[in-house]
């Protein structure tokens, strides 16, 4: 039995990864009484780091760099630093190698940034600047807008005369470019346009779609403003700040509590089963839940409204992922290494090899030549590994499991069973091998984890899964997850909010979901209150 079985709560909050968290925190700001169930033995979603592949070297489970977490409003008004959080940086943000040897860098420093773009081609350097300058003017209001409710009325009318005074409909036509195009108009070298595409290939648009373009410059741009900083010690870090916080408030959190059923009564969530057994009653349901579990799930489709049923028919999954963990001997021997070392390195060739591989991903076809995201994490924490080594990590982007066409190499059935992660992490092995000669020399041990052993490690990574769902334009804004909840917490069932990353704004490690969904049962609550007055 749980310490809280037989307890009535105003809230429970079903999944204790990032969102869930932080929907817990600001309800217990308000006053309520809160109670989190975890389906996992551990907490953090995909906010989790351990010692599995090596007892010396600290790995993050899934996610790793938080530049979200330092832009958003949901995780920065919680003060995270005073429930024991630190961030550290790397020497630099992150590169990209191309050429024979030439790397694109971006550094916190905006004027060293310009000045390795100039230094490549004439004029490039003050074409980043500009884009810094816009930013400038522009940004806050616009992550404000896309991290807030729908519709953001209040950002929005922050956002409309920034958007003027840095350039009006130019500004605007400039956002809605392609990625890769984009860098084409901005850049005459290669390598503004390789730092665009790659922050781009971090979420799953085609990067010859509109919406990449506003992504890549979102990421782009927090990367030059706040870095991607990573938590002391591990991105467990995070989740035990947030954990702490929470309990120092009277909030409850109990592991290896997995929900089967939220409970509606009379049309209305009154609480949640588990499958030991236990129920626990709530005026509010709030579901760090990937909608096609809930929807359907967790919810019975005789218990949702019509047109959230029907628009789950067309929901769609963002791709699949491998990742690798590695513990290495020494420092990656990377063919013409930056002087200041880049924590996040991106590994494509080109950004005409980056939109062609990501366009394969999107068609079911397993990439020849994958685009990697990779960290170099005891560069940028130190705490990572015993000195002298590195604790690294890479993953790419695959079709989801049963969706696969063929594969542009060999020997990938799209299984995604052990043979076939294995082999594709071989191909991943061998792209960062042709950039650093000797990296296999290095391994100390790997771990390999594809789209079935991500969703068995967080229910919410389905088929490897990371963003609760793609992001791309016609499942993003007041589309997500679907146009019935017109880019809202609430469901349609009163007493249950949606606060996963199939919600609006998606993935990311911002909280403003979990956010989102709290104000949403807060409002409800009020509401509520105020009719039984009259």
């Amino acid at each position: 039995m749980s310490p809280a079985a037989g307890r009535s709560f105003d809230a429970v909050v079903v999944g204790a990864g990032p969102n869930g968290l932080v929907a817990a925190n600001v309800l217990l700001d308000a006053g309520w009484d809160v109670l989190v169930l975890e389906a996992q033995p551990t907490v953090g979603g995909a906010v989790r780091s351990d010692r599995e592949l090596h007892p010396d070297f600290v790995h993050d489970t899934f996610s790793a760099f938080y530049p979200l977490a330092l832009a958003s409003r949901a995780i920065t008004s919680l003060r995270l630093e005073d429930h024991g959080l630190a961030w550290e940086h790397a020497p630099a943000v992150l590169g990209n190698p191309f050429g024979d040897g030439q790397w694109a860098v971006l550094h916190r420093d905006r004027e060293d940034t310009a000045a390795g773009l100039e230094a490549q081609h004439a004029g490039d350097g003050e074409a980043w600047l500009d884009l810094c300058r816009t930013w400038d003017r522009i940004g806050d209001a616009l992550v404000d807008g896309l991290t807030s409710p729908f519709p953001p009325v209040r950002a929005g009318a922050r956002l409309l005369p920034a958007l003027a005074r840095s350039g009006g409909l130019d500004t605007v036509r400039r956002l809605a470019t392609p990625v890769a195009s984009l860098g084409r108009e901005l850049f005459r070298g290669p390598a503004g346009g390789l730092l665009l595409a790659g922050n781009a290939g971090h979420a799953d648009f085609p990067l010859s779609s509109p919406g990449s373009g506003v992504f890549g410059v979102l990421m782009t741009m927090l990367a030059q403003t706040v870095g991607f900083p990573v938590p002391r010690g591990g991105a467990q870090a995070l989740t035990d700040a947030l954990v702490t916080r929470l309990t120092s408030l009277g909030g409850q959190v109990a592991t290896g509590q997995e929900v089967t059923r939220v409970v509606v009564r009379d049309g209305r969530a009154v609480g949640v089963r588990t499958r030991d057994g236990e129920s626990y009653d709530a005026r509010a349901v709030l579901a760090d839940v990937v909608a096609p579990r809930l929807f359907g799930g967790l919810v019975p489709v005789e218990d949702l409204p019509a047109r959230l049923v029907r628009g789950m028919r067309d929901f769609e999954l963002d791709p699949g992922t491998v990742k690798v963990d590695w513990a290495l001997t020494g420092p990656i021997p990377w063919t013409g290494r930056p002087e200041a070392a880049p924590g996040t390195v991106h590994v494509a060739d080109s950004v005409e090899e980056m939109t062609e591989t990501l366009a394969k991903v999107s068609s079911g076809v397993v990439p020849d030549r994958p685009f990697l995201l990779t960290g170099q994490m005891t560069t940028s924490d130190a705490t990572r590994s015993p000195a002298g080594t590195e604790s690294f990590w890479a993953y790419t982007h695959v079709p989801q499991p049963g969706m696969t066409r063929h594969d542009a190499g060999e020997g990938i059935t799209g299984r995604w069973d052990h043979d076939d992660c294995e082999r594709f992490a071989d191909r991943m092995q061998a792209r960062i091998e042709a950039r650093a000669p000797g990296f296999g020399d290095l391994v100390a041990a790997r771990r390999v984890m594809g789209p079935q052993e991500l969703e068995a490690r967080n229910a919410n990574l389905v088929g490897g899964a990371i963003n609760g769902g793609t992001s791309q334009l016609h499942q993003e804004l007041v589309f997500r997850p679907v146009p019935a909840m017109r880019g809202r917490a609430a469901t349609g069932v009163p007493g249950l909010f949606l606060a996963s990353a199939s919600a609006h704004p998606g993935g990311g490690v911002h909280g403003a979901a979990g956010n989102n969904a709290a104000r949403a049962a807060l409002w409800e609550h009020r509401t509520r209150r105020i009719r039984g007055r009259r």
